[in-house]
């Protein structure tokens, strides 16, 4: 049986949080709807002491050329690797038309959504693969028209983040942030036409106002902030373990860094090794709250119990530091992305390795993956059928809709029957 031996602080606690961020992003939402651009405008200033504008093509010229070429070819290597990725995920998916009945034929095609906003956050951090993961996979699935916003870092568009939507092929780039430019992106302004679809991280206001404007748009996932589990046996290096999980918890103090190991002694060594290395991170100051509140040491006594709670947590991201990781990726099931072995880690995928690092949060791993290709795409079927195939399946669809009493449904049948197949049947000719 796993045992915890620390706990994250209890539940209750972050229902309160969630209320007043709901509270607080419904009156947003509805300020934007109903005064547009001035609302934008209102909420940028109070907020980032910003006035939103869109990047002019003189003013993109002007930011990259501040970006160095060292920059701007490590901006285009990561890009060129989740391009590639996710163009391979793309071939993957193909379009099909099979005849399943003599006559039959049925089809899906996978048609890109038209347009995507994309968002990119820069508050304490300038997301800029963020940029990558969002712009540069729309655009591989065939988006038309990509508008990215980000936030003004320290007064000011943050180049690099700048560089990274140019690079990845943004229409339009607005710097512009939070919760406004989610509702102006979904919802539409005087000078913003509204997308199909929302994409990109950011903060519990940005998550929430997605969450509350799905269904008037797509969205890629519902998030929260970034997890990681790291799963650890015998063989695992407990610097490794700490500096994984502090390299996740630095996201924000709510960020849940969780281990769960089989060994006693790298349980019983991990607080202490954590507590070293946060005297020397320099993000320690979220790094550490976030452990303090929301870290926890699960100790099991197997690698299938450790599967079992593995799959319970269901976590964003999973490092499993063991000997044979493929154990796990052969067992596991909830997970957002798996980091196999020592030599890969997090970092890598969140930055350039190719996956994708919009991953599912909050245990929506246990029905969802991440942001990929498909997520830009709608999968549509169609028919078509002979004359004698309309018969032959209108006999079957007359006497199922009677079974339901769908009158007009079975007209549409019996309709086919009598132009096609000569029969008697028609209205009121209910079975």
């Amino acid at each position: 049986m796993a045992v915890h031996l620390k706990r994250r602080i209890a539940a209750a606690v972050t229902e309160e949080m969630d209320r007043k961020v709901r509270e607080t992003v419904e009156g947003i939402l509805a300020e934007v709807k109903k005064r547009g651009d001035a609302a934008v405008r209102e909420y940028s200033e109070k907020f980032d002491k910003w006035v939103p504008r869109k990047l002019s093509s003189p003013d993109l010229e002007k930011i990259l050329s501040k970006v160095p070429k060292s920059t701007l070819e490590d901006i285009k290597f990561a890009q060129a690797q989740i391009r590639n990725f996710a163009q391979h995920q793309r071939a993957a998916l193909r379009d099909i038309e099979v005849e399943t009945l003599p006559g039959v034929k049925l089809g899906h095609k996978n048609i890109p959504v038209e347009s995507v906003g994309c968002y990119v956050p820069g508050g304490r951090y300038p997301m800029v693969a963020s940029a990558h993961m969002s712009i540069v996979t729309a655009r591989t699935a065939g988006v038309k028209r990509i508008i990215a916003c980000t936030p003004p870092n320290q007064g000011e568009p943050h180049a690099e983040t700048i560089a990274a939507m140019v690079l990845g092929g943004a229409d339009e780039i607005h710097v512009l942030g939070g919760v406004q430019a989610i509702a102006a992106m979904a919802l539409g302004t005087e000078t913003i036409t509204p997308v199909d679809m929302l994409c990109g991280p950011g903060n519990a206001y940005v998550a929430e106002a997605k969450r509350q404007l799905f269904g008037r748009v797509g969205i890629d996932l519902f998030a929260g902030p970034t997890e990681i589990l790291v799963v650890a046996d015998e063989t695992a290096d407990v610097e490794m373990v700490a500096t994984d999980l502090l390299g996740q918890a630095e996201h924000g103090p709510t960020s849940p860094a969780i281990c769960i190991t089989t060994s006693r002694k790298i349980a019983e060594a991990l607080p202490a090794e954590i507590e070293s290395q946060l005297k020397r991170l320099p993000t320690a100051d979220v790094a550490g709250v976030a452990w303090r509140d929301y870290g926890e040491i699960i100790l099991a006594d197997s690698l299938d119990e450790a599967v079992k709670e593995a799959d319970r947590v269901a976590a964003e991201h999973v490092e499993i530091l063991c000997k044979n990781p493929r154990f796990f990726l052969e067992r596991m099931r909830n997970y957002g992305a798996l980091f196999l072995g020592p030599e890969t880690n997090v970092s890598y995928g969140d930055k350039v390795i190719g996956t994708n690092h919009t991953l599912p949060t909050l245990g929506a791993a246990r029905y969802t993956g991440g942001l990929w290709v498909g997520k830009f795409l709608k999968t549509c079927t169609y028919q078509e059928i002979t004359r004698e195939a309309s018969v032959k399946v209108g006999e079957y669809c007359s006497r199922l809709c009677a079974i339901e009493r769908f009158w007009g449904h079975k007209e549409q049948a019996d309709l086919r029957l009598r132009r096609y197949g000569g029969q008697n049947v028609g209205l009121n000719r209910k079975i």
